[in-house]
């Protein structure tokens, strides 16, 4: 079965499908000797090249996808380098050979909580793209006096540089003086949303945690600084999440499933990872 050659490049971890496509038409890629066009489609067997370099793929019903999730402590930044030397994410995460791992969103460096990372670009995308419409949940730390009348706005939209935001549900968590905790969840991952929003009402954001993506819950006993792997039945349910469910596969990927599943087996008996309830 063919498909097409931006998404065999994102699931292989090269990048979006956008990214890829741009590529296709930069001329980078190449399939079987010959300069590819959008639109052309790669079947197993074909060679496949980017700048040259062969790139290594199989089919969509054959690929093992995996999906981790890491607890991003403050001071590190979710760029794969940083100029000023500041530790980086991917560096605390397992390696990899002949894949790469591409991060669902990003936390800004003084924020931290929850990252998932995969190896399949394309879900990636997936789960990233608003029309996806995935929650993000975080735990806020304010510092400054709130009314109801700023918690109203932020419910009803506020005005951005880059366009109105809203919040979708604001939960008091209560606090002592003017350090109040706040559960927030919204719909997009745009740079700086929640901290913006709240600034709009002249209040600071003193402390900022990620606690949800979709339906995967934050683990209360993951630590800053460490990752867990999900396993093959809460990666398709993330996958049906945002349309992106594979075939049944056999194989390759029901061993790699046995061994994905001692990885976390003591976490999920703790309480695993999918949300079960609301705050």
């Amino acid at each position: 079965m063919s498909e097409k050659i931006q998404k065999v490049l994102a699931r292989a971890g090269l990048g979006s499908r956008r990214a890829m496509e741009e590529w296709i038409s930069a001329g980078r890629v190449s399939v079987n000797g010959q300069i590819a066009t959008l639109g052309d489609r790669i079947s197993d067997g074909d060679e496949l090249r980017v700048d040259g370099r062969v790139i290594d793929f199989v089919s969509e019903e054959e690929s093992l996808r995996r999906v981790i999730m890491y607890y991003k402590p403050e001071g590190e930044v979710c760029t794969r380098t940083d100029p000023n030397g500041r530790p980086t994410v991917f560096a605390a995460l397992p390696k990899l050979q002949d894949q790469r791992w591409v991060a669902i969103g990003r936390l800004d460096v003084n924020s931290q909580g929850l990252l998932l990372f995969t190896t399949d670009g394309d879900l990636a995308n997936r789960l990233m793209h608003p029309s996806s419409n995935i929650e993000r949940e975080y735990a806020v730390r304010v510092h400054g006096k709130v009314t109801e009348e700023n918690l109203e706005a932020l419910r009803n939209g506020v005005m951005l540089l880059d366009g109105p935001a809203r919040f979708d549900e604001i939960i008091d968590q209560g606090g002592e003086g003017t350090n109040h905790w706040y559960h927030v969840i919204l719909r997009e991952g745009r740079k700086r949303e929640v901290r913006r929003m709240w600034e709009t009402q002249g209040v600071q954001v003193s402390r900022l945690i990620r606690v949800r993506y979709g339906d995967l819950q934050l683990p209360r006993n993951l630590k800053a600084g460490h990752w867990i792997e999900l396993d093959k039945e809460v990666i398709d349910q993330l996958a049906e999440s945002c349309g992106a469910a594979l075939r049944k596969r056999t194989g390759l990927y029901g061993r790699a499933k046995a061994r994905s599943e001692r990885a976390v087996e003591k976490q999920v008996r703790r309480g695993g990872y999918l949300r079960r309830r609301r705050y």
